[in-house]
Order: C-alpha cells, then structure tokens, then sequence
C-alpha cells in the first residue's frame, strides 16, 4: 500500500499508549492532523498525550471511535502488534474498509524520503540511537527522532526538526517490524536470541536481520557490532563497517575511569575525537557512543567538537540507567533503575553497577517479562542474576501474553546458583526492601516494577 502522508487527515491509533507510537503521534499532531487512539490502560504518557491534543480511550468497544474517525477516506488506522488481532475496535476499522497498517509501515511512510540513520539490535539499540539523535540535534544538522525511551535531554522520545534531511529510529525487529524501513545508515547492535514466539529459531532471528540489511539504500552505510554471528547482505554500493569497543574500524582507545567519570577517545576511519567525557558514564555506554559516532559520521555528519559536546551533555534515557536514589558519602546507597529484561543486557547492567561500585554489596530486584521469554532463556536468566550478592524477584508481567503452565518467576528462580533468592509479589518490594541490608540496589525489567519505586525509596529514606 503505498500512503502519502500528505493526504492523510485523521490518524487513529490503536494501542496509542506506547512509547513508540507515541512519538508518531506527537509528528502528525506537529504536521496539523487529527490524532485519536485507543490504549488499554492510562499512564502518564497518556495524560501527557490527551494534553497535546490526542482523543484517546481506554475502552475497546468501537462506540468510543470519534465521528470524525469514522470516515474511512480520510482516516488511516495505525496499529501496534502488542494488540490481539481480535480487540474490537481495530476489528471494526478492518470490517469496515479502512486503511489498516502496523506502526512499522507508517514509520517507513514518514522516514522513506529522508536519510534514516536506523538503529536494530537485541539491546543497545535505545540509548545508540538516543545518543546518534543528540548529537544530530546538537550540532547545525537537527533531526526528527523516533525513539523507543524519553531522552532526558528533551523530555521526550521524540525530537522535530522540519528542515532537517536526517530521522533517527528505532528500528524493532519484534513482529519483523523494521523491514518496513529504508535505511541510509544502518547499525545493528547485537543479535542475540529473543522473541522466539515469533521467530521460532535463531536461524530466524539471525535471518530477519539478514534481510534488513538488504533494505539500507544505494550509497548508503552498514554499521555493525564486530564478532555477531549474523551474515549481513547488504548491496554491493553499500559500505560496511565494524565497531565495538575495543576493536573495528570505530572503537575506543585510552579509556580512563575515576570515580563518577569516564573519559575516552574514539578511533574512526576520518581521524580519532579525544577526550570524550561521557554524560551517562556508565561502562556500556562506552560502546554506545562509539555506535553513535559511527552512524553520524557515516550520514556525513563528522563534527568533532559536536560529538564531544553531545556525548559530553548527554542526560541519557528514562529507565535506562536511572538512578533514583544516591545517598551522600562513599558508603551512601543507591538506587538504579533499569530496562534490561533479556539476559545479556542483565549481565551488562551488573557489570556496570560493578565497574561504578566495586566492592559493595549489590542486591537486584528483577521482573520477568513474558511467559516466553522466561521459558525459551530461564537458564541464562539465572547464570546473570547469580552474578549479584542477592535476588528479588517478583511476579511475572506478561504484557500481551497468557500465561503458559509451568512457566513463572520461579522457573528462573530455580537456575540461580550461590545467590540467595527471595520471590514476592510485586506490591511487597518497598516493604521488603524497608530492613534489607544492601549498599546498591538495582532494579530491572520491562513490566510495570517501576511504578513501585516511589514507595521503595520512601521506604528506603525513612530507615
């Protein structure tokens, strides 16, 4: 189906309260369009997008569709694959002959006339982007940003500027999503297993981004993560380059660590940029900007004293690193808040808090997501949460799944090895943390923990 953005008047988005679709939101509303939505629940988020201007509803009945909205020739519906097939509302546009697309292909409508830099990757792929976004917005070239996460910077995960050539995304590969896109710049992250209710195998996963690479334009870039299994086949007039942090044609030299701080070059093919000091210096964020850098300097975007400045101002992305306590002195505790719910991005995170706190008890406090993803890794689950001095966890969120007998928290629970482990439900984190003896506490997960956090650290404050 081939949509011009231009003809479209009213944008109907079903499952409008995600943070992805809720970037595309705030471009039509910024473009004069008519913008309403469906979500299941409300959140800040929410509250934050019916002030802008969005119609939004948390009832699926199609009754609550707007009069305006019921026009098939001059709405188009947008959806996210996080939504059953069978929820009424997005039944009703399809049995009535809208334009029905995924988020993915209206990401490509918007971005296909620019020079997308865009970012895939089992983890990484946030923050690299956020960061790429920065850089761009900070310097002469600006950038319209579709992020997965709110960039502090900005206080928002989606970044404007109408006369800028270059977009910034996401690129998701649940549900196959980012072959929708046509990339200038193409970074991949990482490849590790995940979502395998939708992929079946990692021949699949691995596959999929295969076939992404075969979508980056003529002229234009790969940029991928040194040591992946993944076999790339991006068209012969395209160029390819490695990055990591220590090896590939950008990597990091001279890395220097005092308390708090992190300081480093960067080695690309156009010269080395001294002396970055990072805003969020957190160990992996190393390897982050350098997949940063590499992508803008690909786009044509070499500036070396805007990427220092960028890198160096950098405030990093909600729930990616957060700290939400730090107690005064050196044996002050802490509190940090992460979005890692895939085994190797919990391994990252710990060796992070260990890199930033070394010799200081850490205590993690994990919730599962999905039913699958507990299933298909528990093992691996347990080999990165055992690298912690204690585990929490609570019960399973499972988002848009049912559950699957046998599966539950404990399925990871009984993988951890010399870690004392204690389960809980979700509600008794603050009350359990009230007396707990730990000097870091690290938080992670992509359900909804988070919003336990207040209490934990009122809880926390009050000893």
């Amino acid at each position: 189906m081939k949509i011009n953005k231009d003809d479209i008047r009213n944008i109907y988005f079903v499952g409008a309260g995600g943070i992805g679709m809720a970037a595309l939101e705030r471009y039509f509303l910024a473009q004069g369009k008519n913008v309403a939505g469906y979500d299941l629940t409300p959140s800040e988020l929410t509250a934050e997008l019916e002030k802008e201007g969005v119609a939004m509803t948390y009832d699926s009945s199609a009754d609550t569709i707007p009069d305006a909205f019921r026009n098939q020739a001059s709405t188009l519906v947008v959806y996210t694959p996080a939504v059953p097939a069978d929820l009424p509302i997005l039944r009703w546009f399809r049995e009535n002959g809208f334009d029905v697309i995924k988020r993915a292909e209206l990401l490509g409508v918007v971005t296909r006339g620019s020079r997308g830099l865009c970012f895939a990757g089992t983890h990484g792929k946030t923050t690299t982007s956020s960061m790429a976004a920065h850089i761009l917005q900070s310097g002469t070239s600006g950038c319209n940003a579709f992020l997965g996460g709110i960039l502090k910077n900005y206080d928002s995960n989606f970044l404007l500027s109408p006369s800028s050539p270059y977009s910034v995304i996401e690129a998701d590969e649940f549900d196959r999503s980012f072959h929708h896109l046509s990339p200038t710049v193409a970074v991949i992250t990482a490849t590790d297993p995940d979502h395998l209710d939708i992929y079946g195998t990692e021949e699949a996963y691995l596959e999929s981004f295969a076939r992404f690479t075969e979508l980056i334009q003529p002229g234009g870039s790969l940029i991928v993560h040194t040591g992946l299994k993944l076999k790339p086949r991006p068209g012969k007039d395209v160029k390819v380059y490695t990055y990591s942090r220590d090896e590939g044609d950008f990597h990091a030299s001279y890395i220097r660590r005092t308390p708090g701080n992190i300081t480093f070059d960067i080695v690309t093919p156009l010269g080395t940029i001294r002396n970055i000091n990072l805003g969020v210096p957190v160990e992996v964020n190393i390897e982050n900007a350098v997949a940063a850098v590499a992508a803008v300097t690909a786009a044509g975007c070499f500036d070396v004293e805007s990427i220092r400045q960028a890198l160096n101002t950098y405030g990093g992305i909600k729930r990616r690193f957060e700290t939400w306590l730090k107690e005064p002195g050196e044996n002050g505790r802490v509190i940090i808040d992460d979005y890692a719910h895939h085994p190797q991005e919990i391994e990252a995170s710990i060796k992070s808090v260990r890199s930033l706190y070394p010799g200081r008890r850490l205590t993690v406090a994990f919730q599962p997501h999905l039913y699958t993803r507990t299933r298909d890794f528990a093992p691996e689950f347990g080999a990165a949460l055992s690298q912690a001095d204690e585990v929490i966890l609570v019960d399973l969120y499972p988002a848009r799944e049912l559950p699957i007998e046998g599966i539950s928290t404990e399925t990871i629970a009984r993988h951890i090895k010399n870690t004392p482990v204690t389960m809980i439900p979700k509600e008794n984190l603050a009350k359990s943390l009230e007396n707990r003896n730990f000097d870091i506490l690290l938080t992670m997960g992509a359900g909804d923990m988070v919003n336990e956090l207040p209490a934990v650290v009122e809880a926390v404050s009050a000893r």
